[in-house]
């Protein structure tokens, strides 16, 4: 019972810094569309393209997109509907040459590696955190993953971005400590 409690206890705390990973890497992504294809990109027919459109039942970017934008007004609406994976599929190679390459340093501004490996680096990132942010949402036990390299993921993929935002976020968040505390 303990170790049951303490898991709803660390995934309670976790989603905080869940929350600021996406909302940062998102915002990234935002600015990254937006010098590429103007403020109103979800509606750019060029963008809208450039997205995979898998036929069947596997995640669609392309159709995401154009369901979201199809009923929301704004660019900002649309970044809050679109699914997480969303965002991680916009670091894949394919954005490379257009997104990625000419800007990647630019809004992840404390990286130390070069753009390619960068893009790879948030690409993974997004991955493990979408899959932890999946199992708690789900209410399942998260207890035999690493917590503590989780964490560590979300805090970095948002320092990255913003040191101030990372600052913030560390002063706040109560995840390092729950995890201290597990059973």
């Amino acid at each position: 019972m303990k170790l049951y409690g303490w898991n709803a206890r660390v995934s309670a705390a976790l989603m905080l810094p869940a929350h600021f990973a996406e909302v940062t890497t998102r915002n990234a992504v935002d600015e990254a569309l937006t010098g590429v294809y103007g403020a109103r990109w979800p509606w750019n027919p060029t963008f809208i393209q450039s997205l995979p459109n898998p036929k069947g039942k596997s995640y669609n970017p392309r159709r995401n997109l154009q369901i979201v934008a199809g009923h929301e007004p704004t660019t900002g609406k649309v970044i809050a509907e679109l699914k997480f994976v969303f965002w991680q599929t916009m670091f894949t190679a394919r954005h490379d040459g257009r997104v990625w390459g000419p800007q990647i340093a630019a809004l992840f501004p404390n990286a130390t590696i070069a753009a390619k490996p960068l893009r790879s680096r948030v690409y993974d990132d997004l991955d493990a955190i979408r899959q932890l942010r999946n199992r708690i949402a789900h209410h399942e036990p998260i207890f035999t993953r690493d917590l503590s390299k989780d964490l560590a993921r979300m805090l970095e993929l948002v320092d990255l971005r913003s040191t101030a935002t990372s600052t913030w976020l560390r002063a706040m968040e109560d995840a390092t400590t729950t995890l201290a505390e597990r059973p």
